[in-house]
């Protein structure tokens, strides 16, 4: 029986995890894993904590604590967090295990004992203040490929070249501050360049199945030419490698990361008291594997992965069939970025809508904004359209009109068929509809369509709909009451057809219709399908028996409010703040068109129910204009009345908190969050002067 793997991206135990990393990764794979388990598939779904590297040590240096404390710290969190959003793994688990150390450290010795590991000196920038060998993000310089001024030591961040941290130009360690000298220092360096052609063909044996994005990025990196690759660090903290008198050097993440899946499974296998079952999963063709991802892993997951997994094809180890990796999420028109305070981590939002339904509701917009081909967009406008206007009217206001009409027409028991009753034509359009509805849902999902799948379950709950609008049972429960109780019999059917197809995005709401039927509930959880019953594919078939007692109808959607919307819109106002970090050059004609001038503020308040926004009445020489910023939480009301500041006089409106902002006020972020008014130091230049 073939068995399904599958992996999503390993969170960094720096940070909490977001919504734009969620739909990256760990949520298409828990809706593909929820698929799998009601298809009755052997299933396993692994994701756990990346435990190592340089954003580790820079937290904790930053903190004063050990990397143990942050990564203790953010891999409960982030645990924590996930299922919070009801994205559950078989085992969600990290890479400072023992487990994980060992099978590091046994494929290093295999890559030695093949000859793949070249030892040999080489230059590296070197700390003289701090007296540390600098590893590629303990160093920031100019990209040698595009000219980015913030490009990290082994990958730009804004062109998405990697190189060697060498070839930084103007290169600046990131612990003194102080331009780096070179030094010489002892590394292990791996052949990639041995894998070239196996690399290759292994790519273009997937052309056509794996997307375009995956194909063309790894096509991308093999044209270049795989080389040798450094891979280890001198560094603390890491997996110390195997080698007799080489204290201080440890595997360079690149190389061990990704073995966290297989470490992962082992620990899997030992807590389930089948230690050696791990090798069912890795070591035997009858698997399939999928490896979730966004698009910045893709190179590790179709290159450095297999290349490694290769190197013990003799013991039987698999490789990826499908990288299904996807693009990138925005926030607003903006890219989600922790460090400017524009992203929505998954805590705040649990925070922010702690009732059960939000989860579904987070996960289907997420999943119906899924960046599958192209970047796409987050916004709480719709956010807001399709809770309304999709899961509150369509899905959950027909499992509502149905269970209540149940309630006060039969005594909440499933009617029976009237004998002799015949599907007329109403009938056979939702059977229909049923049939194939949930057939293309499971169609889509093999494919990894995400989006198409959640849009062709809102169709058999629009279907549903219809059938019952149709029928109008409100019409017949006096004129024909057998047709009316056989109308509402195919109607519950029908919702226990939409549990089934919901289930993968909407967990909490099919358990709830499914419980509201009285029938056992399976949303595809781990542990909660049997092996070899397929419920999906029969999802479509009546299971739901006459004479069955209902419980009491719930509500699984409620509408969300503007007022809600602006609430959400406004913690994202940074408006107020010019970044100083330069996305993309522009030119003086640019720059031209922003007509900066100064003002006096005249008024100032608080904005009730905002904790950053001032209104502020402000003077620009001709007139007097209104202009919110998100400053509230660094300046009181009485400090900004006559001081003079700089806005941007020719923004066009905008509307925050439901009052129109005439401007923007120009001010400057630390990297500790501390906010500064840009502002004149010479008083006698008043208001309307202009900037440039």
């Amino acid at each position: 029986m073939k068995r399904y793997l599958i992996t999503s991206a390993l969170p960094y135990a720096s940070g909490v995890t977001h919504l734009g990393n969620v739909v990256g990764s760990t949520l298409p794979a828990d809706i593909y894993a929820r698929y799998c388990r009601l298809r009755g598939r052997d299933t396993l779904a692994l994701c756990g904590s990346d435990e190592h590297g340089v954003a580790i040590t820079i937290a904790a240096e930053k903190e004063g604590v050990t990397p143990r404390v942050v990564i203790n710290r953010y891999h409960e969190a982030n645990a924590c967090a996930l299922k919070s959003l009801d994205i559950e793994f078989d085992l969600y688990d990290r890479t400072s295990n023992p487990i994980h150390t060992a099978t590091a450290q046994e494929f290093f010795t295999v890559w030695l004992d093949k000859g793949l590991l070249v030892e040999r000196e080489a230059d590296q920038f070197y700390d003289n203040e701090s007296q540390l060998f600098l590893p590629d993000r303990y160093v920031e310089g100019v990209c040698p490929n595009c000219g980015y001024d913030k490009a990290r030591g082994d990958q730009c961040d804004n062109c998405g070249a990697y190189y060697d941290q060498l070839d930084l130009k103007n290169p600046r360690s990131l612990v003194s501050g102080k331009a780096p000298v070179v030094r010489k220092t002892k590394h292990w360096y791996f052949r990639l360049d041995a894998f070239q052609q196996w690399c290759e063909e292994y790519i273009e044996s997937h052309a056509g199945h794996w997307k375009d994005n995956v194909l063309q990025q790894s096509r991308s990196w093999l044209k270049q030419g795989l080389a040798e690759r450094s891979a280890t660090r001198d560094m603390k903290w890491g997996i110390p490698i195997p080698v007799e008198h080489a204290e201080g050097k440890v595997l360079y993440v690149w190389f061990e990361a990704v073995l966290g899946y297989i470490s992962i499974t082992k620990q899997w296998a030992m807590n389930e008291g089948k230690p050696e079952d791990w090798k069912r999963w890795w070591c035997d063709s009858n698997t399939e594997y999928t490896a979730f991802l966004g698009k910045d892993n893709i190179v590790f997951h179709t290159i450095i992965f297999p290349i490694l997994l290769s190197t013990r094809s003799a013991e039987g180890y698999i490789l990826p069939k499908n990288v299904p990796a996807n693009e990138f999420l925005n926030l607003e028109g903006k890219k989600f970025s922790k460090s400017r305070d524009w992203a929505i981590d998954v805590n705040q939002y649990v925070e922010a809508f702690p009732e059960p339904q939000h989860k579904d509701i987070v996960r289907y917009v997420l999943t119906m904004n899924m960046p599958e081909t192209r970047d796409s967009d987050f916004t709480w406008k719709d956010y807001q359209a399709r809770t309304n206007n999709e899961l509150a009217a369509i899905l959950g206001n027909y499992v509502n009109r149905v269970m209540l009409f149940v309630q006060k027409n039969f005594n909440s028991v499933v009617p029976a068929l009237p004998d002799g009753f015949e599907y007329g034509p109403h009938e056979q359009v939702l059977l229909d509809a049923l049939r194939d509805g949930n057939n293309a849902v499971g169609m889509n999902l093999d494919a990894y369509r995400f989006r198409d799948a959640a849009t062709g379950a809102m169709n058999i709950a629009r279907a549903a709909n219809k059938y019952f609008n149709d029928k109008a049972p409100w019409k017949t429960i006096a004129s024909d009451p057998q047709d009316c109780a056989a109308t509402m019999f195919v109607c519950l059917q029908a919702i226990r057809t939409l549990s089934i197809v919901f289930a993968p995005f909407c967990p909490v709401a099919s358990a709830t219709m499914q419980s509201m039927l009285s029938v056992d509930v399976s949303v595809g959880a781990p542990k909660q399908n049997s092996i070899g019953v397929d419920v999906w594919s029969h999802s479509h078939e009546f299971q739901v028996a006459a004479g069955v007692p209902l419980t009491t109808p719930t509500i699984l959607f409620t509408k969300v409010e503007n007022n809600v919307v602006e609430r959400e819109v406004e913690k994202l106002v940074v408006d107020t703040v010019v970044d100083a970090v330069v996305d993309d050059m522009i030119t003086i004609d640019d720059f031209s068109k922003i007509k900066l001038r100064t003002a006096v503020v005249v008024e100032a308040e608080r904005v009730p129910k905002s904790e950053k926004l001032l209104k502020l009445q402000v003077d620009v020489g001709t007139e007097r204009r209104q202009i919110l910023a998100g400053i509230a939480k660094h300046y009181t009301p009485e400090e900004m009345i006559g001081k003079t500041i700089v806005v941007v006089a020719n923004l066009k409106p905008a509307k925050l908190m439901g009052m129109e902002s005439q401007g923007m006020v120009l001010a400057a972020t630390n990297s500790d969050g501390v906010l500064t008014l840009v502002v004149p130091t010479d008083s006698v230049v008043g208001s309307g002067a202009e900037v440039r």
